[in-house]
């Protein structure tokens, strides 16, 4: 029987560039897993095994692999830094029991690991802290730790405390032990000695000390009025008391050091076995119906108990479709058939591996608590459910962002006609924010995604992993229609050419939704008196909503609008669902233009880093590019600039970026919201799409 107290299931996370790849690297060197370490800047990475992460020095898809220290179970996940495959963070998070995030020592809290900190927050996955790169020019603990409280709003729980800056950096004192861990400078993890600590610090390390213990003892009041009396407690129940507040979120244990230089990692492997959760202490799962509403069921963590799993990433490769897969309750054994409780179809377990990054290892059986790869699935995508056929269930799903760049392909010739199709269908199954749909009026494909970088990867990964050739055309912005004023309008459709005819009157009101509002799109029937029979309501809703897809002033999807059917008539003989269907289509078209429609265009919220001497060029360059100005941040190498532009303008960004930077500025930029167009570009926007059209 497996000891699930053991196991602990843990992901990666932090801002592009702040180290997780080489921390994995590190981790996966000192429990044994691999004997050469291999580094990001040199495109041998064990995790980030696809070409296009090697090339670029980035991750782009989250890696699974799995280790053992001292005696416990690691199952980690390495995710993307990068904005653009944020969804790849945010599904490794909702499986995951504990987390840790990496921040870099000289960059801080960057806008990514807070957008990952929001989605940890969200999914309630217990985290430590890790502050990596103190060996960095500008590297500064103590101001990462205020920024934790500061921007993320969180409680570092300091654990360590650095010895040296910057090319100085030698060790950690441990503060729970009083002990001083320090290196040499053969950049071996185990070339170390452990001292006392230095005459300088111990004021430092006691006045941090009695911080940590403070913030620990309020976990347990026994402990705590004791400690008020002057008692210490023991080493035991401290660390129990940091467990527990680890695992309520109350606090995070934080950890320094420098995974490239081999320095303090161990502090940190011990802190994952020591505080984060095993899968039997976090909550458990809730069960949805098909709605999505709760169903008061839980899926507990246990090998006895029925199959409950969720289908998190799908990868493809040379094997076929890899359905990688967490197991929260029951067992799987290689040939079971399980059930989709999305889809309602039995699917067949042809293999079950346990991945190493991109190699894999057999096995005939996993049970709860597990994180595995399955074989053999055809109809199984992110976020289904897995379960047992007898006792279906469905686990809450997940909720993916909506793209807001497109852009359209066309294959050279026929033969890679072909292959595109099979090519795009593997791709949309492995990532839930890539979209694909075509052009009815061209033909074209429309590949729509959450940037341009990931847009960029889309293609490059058509080209080389499934050597379709494409020609690609220039990106566009997925803009959206609204209306701004409320309007009161009636329709009559009539028809009669001999035989029973049609007859639907409708009176209504259509009126723009407050921008804060759940639904896209919102009914209600105030009809009194069967005037318009309750049972074509629906049909009412359903035209409105459909014509919804296609705004009046260029085509583009209308959003945030709210129709409430007051009065009609009907006919006894002429009157059906398809007459009233056909009335509201026509009655959108009658009354969304005389209510002021308007187009909206996707904002971007941006987070600029240039060094100083280039600020007045670069937010110059952003004035002309229609962006908002948020606020400037003093960094340790520069000015970090928070601003809101129109995605229309930034494309080709980085180039522009790099040139007035002398190639040291980096951007990141994340959807924001929807935001009225100027005149001139709505104007501009709208001739174009009506002479595509022609």
């Amino acid at each position: 029987m497996t000891d699930l107290s053991k196991y602990r299931n843990i992901g990666i996370f932090a801002h592009v560039d702040a180290g997780k790849t080489t921390t994995t690297e590190r981790i996966l060197a000192l429990t044994g897993k691999i004997h050469k370490i291999g580094e990001v800047h040199d495109g041998e990475s064990t995790t980030d095994f696809m070409e296009q992460e090697a090339e670029r020095g980035i991750t782009i898809q989250s890696a699974a692999t799995t280790c053992y220290w001292k005696e416990h179970r690691f199952n980690i996940i390495d995710t993307p830094g990068h904005v653009d495959f944020t969804v790849e963070v945010y599904r490794s998070l909702k499986v995951l029991d504990g987390g840790v995030g990496v921040f870099c020592a000289s960059g801080g809290v960057e806008p990514q690991s807070e957008t990952n900190w929001r989605y940890a927050n969200e999914s309630a996955v217990s985290r430590i802290i890790y502050v990596n790169k103190l060996d960095r020019v500008g590297g500064d603990f103590y101001k990462v730790v205020d920024q934790v409280k500061n921007v993320l709003g969180a409680t570092p729980l300091v654990m360590v405390l650095p010895i040296g800056i910057e090319s100085d950096f030698v060790g950690l004192c441990d503060l729970l032990t009083r002990k001083a861990w320090i290196w040499d400078d053969s950049g071996q993890p185990e070339n170390y000695t452990i001292e006392d600590i230095p005459a300088d610090m111990v004021e430092d390390v006691e006045l941090y000390r009695s911080q940590l213990i403070e913030t620990a003892v309020e976990q347990d009041d026994e402990l705590m009025m004791a400690y008020l009396e002057g008692e210490e407690p023991s080493m035991e129940d401290i660390k129990r008391c940091i467990r527990k507040g680890t695992i309520n979120l109350d606090f995070f244990p934080t950890y320094c050091g420098t995974a490239f230089k081999n320095k303090g990692v161990q502090l940190l492997l011990d802190a994952v076995v020591d505080y984060l959760p095993s899968p039997t202490e976090v909550p458990a799962q809730p069960e949805v119906d098909a709605e999505g509403n709760e169903t008061g069921e839980f899926a507990t963590v246990t090998a006895d108990g029925p199959l409950r799993s969720l289908a998190f990433k799908i990868m493809d490769d040379k094997f076929g479709a890899l359905t990688f897969t967490r197991i929260y309750s029951g067992v799987i054994n290689k040939g079971d058939t399980v059930l989709n409780s999305f889809t309602g179809k039995t699917e067949r377990v042809g293999r079950i591996v346990e991945m190493h990054a991109n190699d894999r290892t057999e096995l005939d059986q996993a049970r709860a608590g597990d994180i595995v790869a399955l074989v053999g699935l055809k109809n199984t995508q992110t976020g289904h459910t897995l379960c047992d056929p007898k006792k279906p269930a469905t686990l809450e799903p997940m909720v993916f962002p909506e793209p807001v760049i497109s852009i359209a392909v066309a294959p050279k010739d026929k033969a890679n006609a072909e292959k595109l199709g099979v090519a795009i269908g593997k791709m949309v199954a492995e990532d839930p924010s890539f979209y694909v749909e075509t052009d009815e009026d061209s033909g074209e494909t429309i590949l729509k995604g959450m940037g341009e970088l990931h847009l960029d990867i889309k293609v490059d990964i058509l080209k080389r992993t499934h050597g379709v050739e494409v020609e690609v055309g220039q990106p566009q912005v997925a803009y959206r229609e609204s209306i701004t004023k409320v309007l009161e309008d009636s329709y009559t459709h009539k028809k009669q050419s001999g035989g029973s005819g049609q007859f639907a009157k409708i009176d209504y009101t259509i009126e723009p939704l407050p921008e804060d509002a759940e639904n896209n799109f919102e009914f209600e029937s105030k009809v009194v008196g069967g005037n318009v029979p309750r049972e074509y309501w629906p049909a009412v809703e359903k035209g409105f909503k459909m014509s919804m897809e296609k705004g009046v002033l260029a085509g583009f999807p209308m959003t945030g609008m709210k129709v409430t059917l007051k009065d009609g008539g009907f006919h006894a003989v002429d009157s059906s669902a398809i007459a009233f269907e056909i009335a509201s289509k026509a009655a959108y078209r009658q009354s969304v233009p005389k209510a002021g429609a308007q187009l909206l265009e996707p904002v971007m919220k941006l987070d600029v880093f240039t060094p100083e001497d280039h600020m007045g060029d670069v937010i110059g360059d952003l004035n002309r590019r229609r962006g908002m100005i948020k606020a400037q941040e003093a960094a340790s190498t520069g000015v970090r600039i928070k601003a809101e532009a129109a995605l229309s303008e930034m494309f080709g960004y980085i180039g522009d970026l790099r040139t007035m930077t002398s190639g040291r500025g980096q951007f990141s930029m994340e959807f924001s919201h929807y935001a009225p167009c100027p005149k001139n570009v709505a104007d501009e926007v709208i001739a174009k799409a009506l002479e595509e059209k022609k």
